[in-house]
C-alpha cells in the first residue's frame, strides 16, 4: 500500500526554512505578517543579464532583453508584478525581479524561464536565473533522486553485502523484502500524517528515512536469522527453531530498537521543526522496522526453513554443536575473542588512545552553517548568478532584509538603516506603487514618474509598514548576517533606542535557524545521553556497565567528528557545515552505535550467567561477532548511499555516521569494549545479582 506512494512524497513536503522555525522567531513572525502585504504566496528570482566578453550591453541589447522579457512574461507560474529590465551603474550588466508561484511546480518555471529568457535575448548575452527562486530551484533539483536513486543505491549495497555474508540467493531477497515492507508501512503512515497536517516533511527528512529503515530493519533482521541458524544446527523442527529464535532476539532487538526511539524522540525538545519531525518521522520508521523483523520476517523463514540459506543450508548436527559447547572453534572471531581475552589491558588503553587522538580533531569541524550558495554540490547556475550579480549590483539585490514596523517609526527605522555600512537602499512596500514599492530616503518616500507625481501612500496592515532593506552583501554571506544581526540589537523590541522593528527574510531566516540548531545541539546531546543510559542501567541491571558503554560511544563519536573535520577541511574542501550536521550525527551514531554494544552485552551478560564474565565475555563476542560486523557494514552502506544526494548536509551526515558504524563495528565493539569489560571482570555488572554472585 505505501509503495506507490514513493513518487509522491514531494506532494506533502517542503523546503522553506522558514516554515520549520519556530513561531517565537523574529523571522516567522515578519513572513506571518507579510501576508497583509502582499497577495499570493510568490518567490522572487532574480535574472542577471551580462555580457559574453565583459563590455556594456548598449541601449540596443538592452531593447532586446526587454523584448525577451515580455515573452517569458506568459510563463505559466510566473507573477504579474515583473520589473523593469534594470541596468547596473557600470553598464556591464542587467537585472531582472520575477515572482514566482512558490506553490506551483517551482524548479520547472524557474528552467523555462531562464530557457525562455536564454533563447530570445540578444546575441552575446549571458542569462543567469539566481534569488531566493533560483536556489530554491536548486534544491528541489538536488532531491530529485531521492525516490529512486538513493533507494536504488541502498539497496543495491544491501543486497551485495547480504549475498557475500551468506553466500546465499533466496535469503538476502527474504531479508530485503522485509525491509521494504518496513519502508512501505512506515512510508504510509508518514505521508498521510504529513498530508494531514501532524507532521512537516521536508527533503532531508525523507532521505534520511528511507536509509534509517533500510539499515534498521535489515539489522535487526540479521540477528535473528543468525539465531534461527543457531537453532537449526539442533532443531529438526522449523516451527520450533523459529519460535526459539524469536525467543532469543526479541530482547536485544526491542531493547536495540527502544534506546534508537528514545533517542529520536529527544528531538522534540528542539526548537526547530525539521528536527523534531525528523525525531517523530524517523521513530515511526524504526517502529516498523522492529515490527517487520520479528513478524514478517519470522514468517518467511518459517515457510522457505532451510532451503531460505541455500545453497550453504545449516545441517542438523547436535552432536556437534554439544561438543563445542555453544562456542564456535573456527572463524576470524573465535581467534579476535582469544587474542582479547589474553591482552584486555593493552587492548583498551592502545585503542582508547587511538580514538582520543582522532576525537582531538574535532574543534576543527567548522560547524558554524554555510551560504544557501553552497547547500548544493556540484554546478548551480544559481551560485553563478549571485556572483555576477555581486560584481555589477548590491550583493543583496532581490533577497531584502524585510524590517516590520509600526507605521509612526517609518522614517526613524529608515534613517537608522540608511546609516548602517551594510544597508544600500531601503523601498517600502505600497500598494499604489506600480513597483509595488517606493524608495525611501532621509527625505521621505520618493515619488515614482514625471515631475509632479504625487509620493505613493506606504500600505499598512494592522498598524504596520513593511520596509525592503537591499543590503550590501550577498543575503547567504557572514557580512549580511552580521549586518542582520547588528541591525535587530540596534532597532529591535528589545533595544534601548530601537523603533520596535522586526526583521525577517533571507538572512534572518538563516539567522535564526542557526542560532535555534546551536541551542538544540546543546541541549539535546546531554538528554540524549541521559536517556540511553538509563535505558541500559535497566536493561543490563547495572550502573558501571552503561556508564562505560556510553563513554565508549561517545569517544567512538568524537573519533568520527574529528576525522570528518579533517576530510571535509583537508581532502573536500567543504565550505564549512551546518549546525544541526553534529546533533544530527550524535543522535544517529550514539543511538545506532549503541544498538552493537546491546546485541553484544545482552549476550555476554547471557552467557555470563552460565560460564562467568570472563568467559561470557570470549563466548559473547565469537558468537556475535559475524552478525554485529554484517549488521555493520548493511548499516554503514545504506547511510554512505546519502552521498548520491548532492546536497552538502546529507553528503556529510553520510560521511560521519558510516565512518563512525564502522568505527562502532570493527573497534569498539570488537576490541575496546570487550577488552575493558573483561579487565574489569565482574565487577562491570556492579551493583547487580550477577556481580554479587562472584562469576
Amino acid at each position: 500500500m505505501g509503495g506507490p506512494l514513493f513518487g509522491k512524497v514531494d506532494e506533502v513536503s517542503s523546503n522553506d526554512q522558514t516554515a520549520y522555525l519556530p513561531e517565537s522567531a523574529e523571522a516567522t513572525e515578519v513572513r506571518a505578517a507579510q501576508d497583509g502585504f502582499f497577495e499570493g504566496d510568490e518567490i522572487p528570482a532574480v535574472v542577471v543579464f551580462t555580457t559574453d566578453d565583459g563590455s556594456a550591453l548598449g541601449e540596443e541589447r538592452l531593447s532586446g532583453i526587454q523584448r525577451a522579457v515580455e515573452d517569458a512574461t506568459a510563463i505559466a507560474g510566473v507573477g504579474e508584478d515583473v520589473s523593469p529590465v534594470i541596468p547596473s551603474e557600470d553598464g556591464a550588466a542587467a537585472q531582472l525581479f520575477v515572482p514566482v508561484d512558490s506553490e506551483g511546480e517551482l524548479a520547472d518555471t524557474v528552467e523555462r524561464l531562464g530557457q525562455t529568457l536564454r533563447g530570445d535575448a540578444p546575441d552575446g548575452v549571458d542569462v543567469y536565473v539566481t534569488g531566493p527562486a533560483g536556489f530554491t530551484a536548486d534544491l528541489v533539483a538536488g532531491f530529485a533522486g531521492i525516490d529512486g536513486i538513493l533507494l536504488l543505491v541502498a539497496l543495491l549495497a544491501v543486497l551485495v553485502i547480504l549475498v557475500i555474508v551468506y553466500r546465499s540467493l533466496l535469503l538476502p531477497i527474504v531479508v530485503l523484502s522485509t525491509s521494504l515492507f518496513a519502508l512501505c508501512t512506515a512510508l504510509l503512515v508518514v505521508w498521510n500524517l504529513a498530508k494531514s497536517g501532524v507532521l512537516l516533511l521536508s527533503g532531508q527528512t525523507q532521505g534520511i528515512l528511507f536509509i534509517l529503515v533500510i539499515g534498521a530493519a535489515t539489522d535487526y533482521s540479521l540477528l535473528l536469522v543468525a539465531r534461527f541458524r543457531e537453532e537449526l544446527r539442533v532443531t529438526e523442527d522449523r516451527g520450533t527453531a523459529i519460535l526459539a529464535a524469536i525467543k532469543g532476539s526479541i530482547e536485544p532487538v526491542l531493547a536495540s530498537g527502544g534506546t534508537v526511539i528514545a533517542g529520536l524522540l529527544c528531538l522534540l525538545l528542539s526548537d526547530l521543526k525539521s528536527n523534531s519531525t525528523l525525531g517523530q518521522v524517523a521513530a515511526i520508521g524504526i517502529v516498523f522496522a522492529m515490527l517487520a523483523a520479528l513478524t514478517l520476517l519470522p514468517a518467511l523463514l518459517f515457510v522457505f526453513g532451510r532451503a531460505a540459506f541455500w545453497p550453504k543450508r545449516p545441517a542438523f548436527e547436535p552432536e556437534l554443536v554439544r561438543e563445542e559447547n555453544g562456542m564456535p572453534r573456527r572463524g576470524i572471531w573465535p581467534r579476535v575473542a582469544r587474542f582479547v581475552a589474553r591482552h584486555p589491558r593493552p587492548i583498551w588503553i592502545v585503542t582508547a588512545l587511538v580514538l582520543a587522538l582522532g576525537a582531538a580533531f574535532v574543534p576543527q569541524l567548522q560547524a558554524q552553517g554555510v551560504p544557501q550558495s553552497d547547500l548544493v554540490l556540484g554546478a548551480s547556475e544559481a551560485r553563478e548568478g549571485q556572483q555576477v550579480l555581486g560584481e555589477h549590483f548590491p550583493g543583496g539585490s532581490g533577497s531584502p532584509a524585510y524590517v516590520l514596523v509600526d507605521e509612526a517609526e517609518l522614517q526613524p527605522t529608515v534613517d537608522a538603516l540608511l546609516a548602517h555600512a551594510g544597508v544600500e537602499s531601503v523601498a517600502v512596500t505600497s500598494a499604489d506603487s506600480p513597483a509595488g514599492t517606493a524608495p525611501v530616503t532621509e527625505d521621505g518616500i520618493q515619488a515614482f514618474g514625471p515631475p509632479g507625481t504625487p509620493a505613493p501612500e506606504p500600505t499598512v496592515s494592522d498598524g504596520k509598514v513593511l520596509l525592503q532593506a537591499t543590503l550590501s552583501d550577498a543575503a547567504d554571506s557572514d557580512a549580511a548576517a552580521e549586518t542582520v544581526t547588528s541591525l535587530r540589537a540596534e532597532l529591535g523590541p528589545d533595544a534601548a533606542d530601537g523603533t520596535g522593528a522586526l526583521i525577517g527574510g533571507v538572512t534572518a531566516t538563516s539567522v535564526d535557524t542557526n542560532q535555534a540548531s546551536i541551542h538544540d545541539r546543546t541541549l539535546i546531546i546531554p538528554v540524549v545521553l541521559l536517556v540511553i543510559l538509563l535505558i541500559l542501567m535497566l536493561l543490563l541491571r547495572s550502573i558501571l556497565a552503561p556508564v562505560l558503554l556510553v563513554l565508549t560511544t561517545v569517544l567512538s563519536f568524537g573519533t568520527a567528528l574529528g576525522v570528518a573535520a579533517l576530510v571535509f577541511n583537508g581532502i573536500f574542501q567543504f565550505p564549512g557545515a551546518d549546525p544541526a550536521v553534529p546533533l544530527y550525527g550524535f543522535v544517529f551514531l550514539v543511538a545506532l552505535g549503541i544498538d552493537y554494544n546491546i546485541f553484544l552485552m545482552t549476550r555476554v551478560r547471557e552467557e555470563s550467567l552460565l560460564h562467568g564474565t570472563r568467559e561470557g565475555i570470549q563466548r559473547g563476542l565469537a558468537i556475535t561477532g559475524g552478525v554485529i560486523t554484517s549488521a555493520g557494514l548493511v548499516l554503514a552502506a545504506t547511510f554512505a548511499a546519502l552521498s548520491v544526494i548532492p546536497i552538502l548536509f546529507l553528503v556529510q551526515i553520510a560521511f560521519i555516521v558510516a565512518f563512525g558504524v564502522l568505527l562502532d563495528t570493527f573497534v569498539v565493539r570488537s576490541l575496546l569494549v570487550p577488552a575493558l569489560a573483561s579487565d574489569i571482570g565482574k565487577a562491570i555488572w556492579w551493583p547487580s545479582k550477577l556481580w554479587r554472585s562472584g562469576k
